[in-house]
């Protein structure tokens, strides 16, 4: 069994894979390489000891670092965290499971359910992973909503099950080709999505599509979601000064435990939230 999972390859998760690396712990960083956050950055100023310069060069420097660290790390993103019986077991996008003694919650920010009906629907018709429920919409029709272009290999595989696909892009400059004639492209905002038992429509600004499903691919799905029982305010996790979450193993630190959505901050949190994790174990050994 691990040490511990981190979820989250941005700030916060870095710096607590370098501090975790430090205290000699077994670990793994899902969702390894720095966030679209740092990435997409036109210019970094306020961060000590980086005088100037673009998020893209952060980002090369923060991926310099976590590989000459050794500091192991897992493709994907969490899909599902459970915590209980003493562990706290993660469900990956691509279906692996990994159990660790505690979790750090490094998912940034943004994560809060976005529309009406998607709360109320979550697990009887509405999905955050085309792996883990792609197979339960053999035959039926489904909506699938994506946020960037590395989910486009998530709507192949929904192509494999759906009778008909609604795909609808988020970003710019979309070209995926269908696999079948059923599947069609088109690009609108998700207004809400509606049913009795189950969710039965998903309305845009310009139409409504009739659906079993609707499976809304982002980066992370909502915190209280992604974590049952996770004490949360809507869009952030309630922690303490130690980055201590109301769960026992689950830590959170960075932009999802609220602003300032600054760097250096999450940093820290994500250093502190590493420290903790080694208290905790050390405890919970005693």
């Amino acid at each position: 069994m691990l040490d511990c999972v981190i979820i989250g390859g941005g700030m916060a998760g870095i710096s607590a894979a370098l501090t975790l690396k430090a205290q000699g712990r077994d670990f793994v960083l899902l969702g390894a390489g720095a966030s679209a956050k740092i990435k997409k950055a036109e210019r970094i100023m306020n961060y000590p000891a980086f005088p100037g310069g673009t998020g893209a060069e952060l980002a090369e420097i923060l991926a310099r670092q976590v590989a000459a660290a050794g500091i192991k790390t897992c493709e994907g993103r969490a899909a599902g965290v459970y915590a209980g019986g003493g562990k706290v077991t993660v469900q990956t996008s691509l279906d692996k499971w990994l159990e660790a003694k505690t979790v750090i919650l490094a998912t940034g920010a943004g994560a809060a359910a976005s529309v009406p009906g998607e709360s109320e629907y979550i697990g009887r018709g509405v999905s955050y992973c085309a792996t883990c429920d792609g197979a339960l919409y053999k035959g039926k029709t489904a909506v699938v909503v994506a946020g960037s272009a590395g989910f486009e290999a998530d709507v192949a595989l929904l192509e494999n099950f759906a009778a008909k696909l609604y795909f609808v892009p988020l970003y710019k400059g979309c070209d995926y080709v269908p696999k079948k004639p059923t599947t069609e492209i088109f690009t609108d905002g998700l207004v809400r999505i509606e049913g009795d038992l189950r969710v039965k429509k998903a309305v845009f600004r310009s139409r409504e599509v009739e659906t079993d499903g609707v499976f809304l691919l982002k980066e992370s799905a909502p915190l209280s979601v992604l974590c049952g029982g996770l004490k949360t305010d809507g869009a952030h996790v309630i922690t303490d000064r130690d980055m201590r979450t109301n769960l026992p193993g689950v830590f959170a630190a960075g932009d999802c435990t609220g602003r300032p959505y600054q760097l250096a901050k999450a940093a820290g949190e994500g250093c502190v939230a590493a420290h903790s994790v080694s208290h905790f174990i050390e405890a919970s050994a005693k």
